[in-house]
């Protein structure tokens, strides 16, 4: 994406980008009066806390740490409501901040009240992601927050408000827009090497076994389970949820399509160039395989149609032993009339043009991951989200096409979508209407005036 495209993209359902003088009450703690969104000097150090530090968020504090030196920033604070896994991870870490005491909350709002934190990373479950966003926007924090951004499409637009009416910086953990050979893959698209691409394929293919069903047990000791819930119902507690399978239970998880597919989703609607939602779109799968405690389908073939720009994305899921697609288990396949192209995994794409298939370019190069910390760092140091390769749009539009497909898949049947009012229209979908949102569990409400 060239800057031009890029400063379009950022207008898109943008709101404004008036300062608040204060922020409003975050649960039971009081958020202080927003930071001025002015830029830090090369010798400003700007302070991070990562939210969420088992599994995931132990990766950003590897590249926080990694990249400390060279971008003038410091991981200061950490903060999980398992005190299990929080006191462990701060404990390990000692050894690599020597001379730098790290503060631990298992209450999250307690650092968004912290002046001396200037950003946060957030990677907890999916159900936290936007709410957390939201309050970190009015707390003054920049954020980067993991993928996908929302839980459902209503919190992408309101997270999009927050961030320009605070003049935040939100990125998206979609690191594949910070990868050289990506990006140098979808220029080749833009330019046309494949010709007229007119359809994308997300392909998640991950090994997902069995997970049983350990049933109802007492919540363990060290875990703030009503913190751990947060915005989602209080269910009873089981081991199926926390700490990773949350992520097949719809009140806190999204299936595959909304795990490791939003990068795919991500990609697919970058490399076609499509900067709204589809205007059909079915889905169909189901529980093929294990009579375990998942919600989610283990199987899940999704199509999202536009038809008035003739293009459209097939997507699949699929959680055991399977063929891979021209060496691509996760990824995306492009096509065009003159050949495709496979982006296999990160860091890597092949061409191959005509009907003889040919070998076009190709190219593999790793790290996207650091880079696309290293490009969060520079847009919040130049306040500047023109600069930003993951925007917060990509937040709300990557996150949402993964949603509209589980509903489908959810209600049964094709549905038909206003992408400009992101509304499902026609008769009876009231009902799919409906699950554009959710039910918030108080305290934890979504502010309808961010």
């Amino acid at each position: 994406m060239n800057n031009q495209s890029r400063r379009a993209f950022l207008k898109t359902a943008a709101t404004g980008v008036a300062v608040a003088a204060t922020a409003p009450v975050l649960g039971n703690v009081s958020a202080p009066t927003v930071i001025p969104a002015t830029a830090y000097g090369a010798n400003d150090r700007i302070n991070i806390a990562v939210l969420g530090v088992n599994g995931r968020g132990n990766s950003h504090i590897s590249e926080i740490i990694g990249i400390e030196k060279q971008t003038n920033v410091a991981l200061i604070a950490l903060a999980d409501p398992d005190l299990n896994v929080l006191n462990k991870c701060a404990k390990g870490l000692q050894d690599k901040i020597a001379g730098r005491k790290l503060q631990t909350e298992q209450d999250f709002r307690k650092l968004l009240d912290n002046k001396d934190i200037h950003a946060v990373t957030l990677a907890t479950p999916n159900h936290w992601h936007a709410l957390q966003t939201i309050w970190a926007c009015q707390a003054g924090k920049d954020v980067y927050v993991e993928k996908p951004a929302t839980h459902n499409v209503y919190e992408g637009k309101k997270m999009i408000e927050a961030a320009y009416k605070y003049n935040r910086i939100v990125q998206h953990g979609v690191q594949l827009r910070s990868s050289l050979a990506v990006r140098e893959a979808v220029k080749h698209l833009e330019e046309g090497l494949i010709g007229r691409v007119y359809m994308a394929r997300g392909l998640v293919y991950r090994w997902r076994p069995d997970i049983g069903n350990k049933g109802i047990s007492r919540v363990p000791e060290g875990l703030n389970y009503d913190l751990w819930c947060g915005p989602a119902p209080m269910a009873p507690f089981s081991e199926n949820l926390v700490h990773y399978n949350w992520h097949w239970h719809w009140n806190y998880g999204n299936g595959d399509v909304g795990n490791q597919g939003i990068h795919e989703t991500d990609l697919c609607m970058w490399g076609l160039g499509l900067t709204s939602l589809p205007e059909k779109i079915t889905a169909m799968g189901g529980k093929f395989l294990w009579d375990d405690c998942k919600e989610v389908p283990e199987i899940l073939t999704s199509v999202y149609h536009y038809p008035k720009l003739k293009k459209i994305i097939q997507f699949e899921v699929r959680n055991w032993c399977t063929n891979l697609e021209d060496g691509a288990g996760v990824g995306n396949i492009f096509y065009g009339d003159k050949g495709y192209l496979v982006v296999n995994g990160y860091g890597s794409y092949a061409t191959y043009m005509g009907e003889k298939r040919e070998k076009g370019p190709s190219r593999r190069e790793s790290g996207e991951l650091t880079l696309h910390f290293r490009n969060w760092v520079e847009a919040i140091r130049a306040r500047d989200m023109s600069l930003q390769n993951g925007p917060v749009q990509s937040c709300h539009l990557s996150s949402a096409l993964a949603h509209l497909g589980n509903i489908s898949y959810r209600l049964g049947r094709q549905l038909e979508f206003d992408s400009v009012a992101e509304r499902f229209i026609g008769e009876g979908e009231s009902e799919a209407n409906t699950m554009l949102s959710r039910e918030y569990r108080a305290p934890y409400l979504l502010p309808e005036t961010v």
